[in-house]
């Protein structure tokens, strides 16, 4: 027998779930004829869950012979909540996948209806992102069939003190007679309680103490434990009080072949496109500038009060409304994999498959510590933001910019939440695997060693596109060493740098190898550089410059880009065709005087789609002098031989031959952007003896230096001295 300090407990848990029913109910609506139309009895129920979206069960809208219900002209029928009925139409139905994607397709007993006034406002009810399976406390919702009179979530929030739900749905399927058909002036409980519920592969059965009243196909199922719609009913035993409800994890299957014919659909990802919509509602419900009544959240606030959880109602929220804002991710596996790696399991989960970042969220709740689980869900949100940054870093155009835009906006909420993670932790969650573009060797100069030699430092770093870089191996001392040898101790490592950035780069990728050095080193020839062909430990070498793009940068532009320098790039890249620009156009050697002027002027004055070709040696003299032109005045690419004849010979045939082949290299190369793969081509025509007219851009450099990815600030580590 339970006690009257039991039955007081019970009574204050049902008093928290108060606010949760009263949402619940206002959300809950009724399927019907189309307004106005004479019979108006209820089809079913459904619920809302996006602004102008309903969902409901696919058989709510058939006839019991399986013949659609007569509609109103271009199928309309009526949804009623609120004391009102709106008119509404079918828009995706996932009971019947189109022919053409075969009969083996998902099929799940739901159905989408949409509002048909654009600007009809309602509440919207939260559907979960995780998979129920065991229900202990949970109600189901039925639709009213009246079209007028007040909301039946009213009458269920004044009931709400008057004894347990059990007992107020006792009380009312007492007056509604035989076979629960209710009276002519008797109430329709609004919801019936769940006595056990459980998921089998039919979906989720659940038990209630009375039976479930006809109409409720299409209501919500609510797991009052999290405050949350986790079904929606399907059905009920004719002789028992058993029903079943199609889980509504079951509405990741929709796709564009549910769409019904003639309607308007939400594109290419619908799935994605629905909760986006769910998610952004809920958050922009819980702004605080706004005046308004108690929120959905705020009743599973009430309800989590107390259970110490990190990850709470308001992290998950704004979670998924940033979420919500990134594109579909372009394969359902990189959710998977996002999901293992923040779990650091090696195993996909088998039980049910995620379609969206959302679901992966869902995922994450393996009834872990608080602190663990705060831990994963901070790095799942991590990983997300850096590969959604990393599939448009390279993307032009408005759409792509607020994609980055947004994920900046998700590792700014990951980083808030980061620093209550203890140290080692938040080190675990920084180097998320990450899709490198480029592979940045920079020689940095110090001074002149007492037999006239510069020395240098070294560092190698990851690129990931606009100026973002990770430092992954460094020399750095206080005396530094000379060119050659630090050139040879970057070779010795740079091999398995290079492979191991092709792997994260993705399958048969080849990142960039972009090599900075200073003035006096611009014909360093890092095509001809020998790497490691693998990562054994006898590996031979090959050269570098015919299996991937090799450009040149200048050391001496680091962080602050120069307007010039950007105003050139801007132009070249949106120049509908390159032309070569010859230094000197003459063949005068820069001396004071008119001739440096010349070179000055016609730089200056140059084309957006001009970019300068040397044939002469750029280590010193008037080579050096041009290409230290060239980059004040702000070009951003350039090609010369790295064997280039010095001042002691003027132009010969070889150096026809340079400039003929450079021009027709520009006249094919399609814009600036694919000049690196086109200048790799000819390195590796140029490798092959039998090749004839290639051997002139063996040695060939390109100077391909982007300010909008500016190199990394030479002292990332150290710390900034702030100007007193």
């Amino acid at each position: 027998m339970a006690t009257t300090e039991g039955r007081t407990a019970d009574r204050g848990d049902r008093a928290r779930y108060a606010q949760l029913l009263e949402h619940a109910g206002r959300t809950t609506v009724a399927l019907r004829a189309a307004p106005g139309a004479a019979d108006a009895r209820l089809w079913g129920s459904g619920v809302l869950i996006a602004p102008g979206w309903v969902l409901t069960c696919a058989h709510v809208l058939a006839a019991s012979d399986g013949r659609r219900r007569e509609t109103g002209p271009d199928g309309v029928f009526g949804v009623a909540f609120g004391g009102r009925v709106e008119p509404a139409h079918l828009v995706y139905d996932l009971s019947r996948p189109a022919p053409e994607v075969g009969p083996g397709a998902a099929r799940a007993d739901l159905a989408l209806v949409r509002l048909l006034d654009p600007e009809a406002d309602h509440p919207c009810a939260w559907l979960s992102d995780q998979p129920a399976t065991l229900l202990e406390d949970a109600y189901i919702f039925r639709g009213h069939d009246r079209s007028g009179g007040p909301d039946p979530s009213a009458a269920a929030v004044a009931a709400a003190g008057r004894g347990t739900a059990e007992e107020r749905v006792l009380r009312e399927s007492a007056v509604r007679g035989p076979a629960g058909a209710p009276g002519p002036s008797a109430a329709v409980d609004p919801f019936i309680a769940v006595r056990f519920g459980a998921r089998d592969a039919r979906g989720l059965q659940f038990g209630s103490d009375v039976r479930v009243s006809p109409g409720a196909s299409g209501g919500p199922l609510i797991d009052c434990d999290r405050g949350e719609v986790v079904g929606i009913v399907k059905g009920r035993h004719q002789q028992d009080h058993v029903g079943l409800a199609v889980p509504v994890t079951a509405l990741r299957g929709l796709g564009p072949e549910h769409l019904v014919a003639g309607a308007e659909g939400l594109g290419p990802e619908p799935y994605h496109a629905l909760m986006g919509l769910h998610d952004r509602w809920h958050w922009t419900g819980q702004d605080l500038a706004r005046a308004g009544g108690p929120t959905w959240f705020d009743a599973q606030h009430a309800i989590m009060a107390g259970r110490g959880r990190l990850w709470g109602v308001q992290e998950r929220l704004q979670a998924l409304d940033l979420l919500a804002r990134l594109p579909a991710p372009r394969d359902p596996l990189l959710v998977e994999a996002a999901v293992d790696e923040a779990l650091e399991r090696a195993e996909r989960p088998g039980a049910w498959s995620l379609r969206t970042w959302r679901d992966g969220h869902g995922a994450l709740y393996q009834g872990s510590d608080p602190y663990t689980e705060l831990r994963a869900f901070v790095h799942y949100l991590r990983i997300v933001a850096q590969r959604t940054a990393d599939e448009v870093r390279d993307v032009p155009g408005e759409e792509a910019a607020a994609v980055r835009e947004a994920t900046a906006r998700l590792a700014e909420f990951v980083q808030a939440r980061a620093v209550v993670l203890q140290p080692q932790d938040r080190r675990r969650i920084g180097p998320v695997r990450r899709r490198p573009r480029s592979v940045l060797v920079e020689f940095e100069p110090l001074f002149y060693d007492e037999n006239g030699h510069e020395l240098y430092n070294w560092s190698v770093s990851e690129g990931y596109g606009r100026g973002q870089w990770l430092r992954v191996d460094v020399q750095e001392s206080a005396g530094g060493v000379p060119f050659e040898e630090a050139r040879e101790q970057v070779l010795r490592r740079l091999g398995g740098r290079l492979l191991r950035a092709d792997g994260d780069a993705g399958p048969g990728a080849r990142v960039r190898l972009e090599v900075a050095v200073p003035e006096g080193r611009w014909h360093t020839a890092a095509g001809h550089w020998e790497v490691a062909a693998s990562t054994r430990r006898t590996a031979r070498r090959r050269p570098v410059g015919p299996g991937r793009a090799v450009v040149l940068r200048d050391q001496g532009r680091r962080e602050e880009v120069d307007p010039a320098w950007l105003r050139r790039w801007q132009g070249m890249t949106a120049a509908p065709a390159l032309t070569a620009l010859r230094i000197p156009p003459t063949g005068a050697g820069v001396r004071p005087g008119g001739s440096a002027e010349t070179v000055w002027r016609l730089l200056e004055t140059a084309e957006d789609g001009a970019l300068p070709a040397l044939c002469r040696t750029v280590a010193d003299g008037f080579g050096r002098d041009a290409v230290g032109v060239a980059l004040d005045t702000g070009f951003p690419a350039g090609l010369w031989p790295a064997r280039g004849h010095g001042e002691e010979r003027e132009c010969d045939a070889a150096c026809e031959e340079f400039h003929r082949g450079v021009r027709e290299l520009l006249q094919g190369s399609g814009g600036l952007v694919r000049l690196p793969e086109l200048v790799r081509q000819l390195r590796a025509k140029a490798a092959e003896a039998a090749e004839e007219g290639s051997h002139w851009a063996r040695d060939l450099i390109l100077l391909y230096d982007d300010p909008e990815d500016p190199l990394p600030p030479l002292f990332p580590d150290r710390p900034q001295v702030s100007p007193g």
